[in-house]
């Protein structure tokens, strides 16, 4: 895989952890930002309202923005070992959340720690990773005399062509691979009275 890959997680996925009479459901959820990740916590925080703690991990984008909560467990014992599965399995875009049933036995700092790590590990394992690529879209702004040279451009490059207007003069929305934009965009500001532009997507 290029730099520009990461991987999540195709649907959600779930298991189940015991120790103790303590019961902990666990759940990974894709998730497209944090906003998008708080609000699925919120979900199965209203699903499970009897449960003892909810505790979660989420960990967004490429850079893998992250955050975590320990909902009332000790601290430490809780959300940052259900963070740390996502980092060892090397995901984002991904949310996960442990449920937890108190069984009447304390489990310790160590045992609650193995219990969230267990917990959420068992729902990775279930669930089906998927590559997600990033991509840079950019507009190209030329005249009909360069469009041969950009076309010849778009079919070099393996670009994607989202939309194309050509009134006066022509404009391409175009999308490329993070990793092969800088190239791209030195081929096209080398040709003469063409001018390129980062766009932003809509779901961004």
């Amino acid at each position: 895989m290029q730099g520009d890959t990461y991987y999540t997680i195709e649907k959600v996925a779930e298991a189940q952890y015991s120790e103790k009479r303590s019961k902990f459901l666990a759940f990974v959820v894709p998730v497209k930002s944090p906003e998008e990740a708080l609000a699925v916590v919120d979900n199965y925080r209203k699903k499970y309202y009897d449960a003892r703690h909810v505790c979660w991990a989420y960990r967004i984008g490429e850079e893998g923005v992250e955050r975590s909560n320990d909902d009332g467990e000790p601290s430490g014992t809780a959300g940052k070992p259900i963070l740390g599965r996502l980092l060892s399995a090397d995901l984002s875009d991904i949310v996960a959340i442990v449920v937890r049933y108190f069984g009447g036995i304390k489990l310790g700092t160590s045992g609650l720690i193995v219990a969230y790590k267990s917990a959420t590990e068992l729902a990775i394992e279930e669930a089906v990773r998927k590559p997600v690529t990033k991509m840079v879209d950019f507009e190209v702004a030329y005249g009909y005399d360069l469009m041969g040279e950009v076309m010849r451009y778009v079919k070099e490059y393996n670009l994607t062509v989202v939309s194309q207007e050509c009134l006066q003069s022509c404009s391409l929305h175009l999308r490329v691979r993070a990793n092969d934009f800088p190239e791209v965009k030195a081929r096209f500001e080398a040709l003469y009275g063409c001018s390129i532009s980062c766009l932003k997507k809509e779901d961004e």
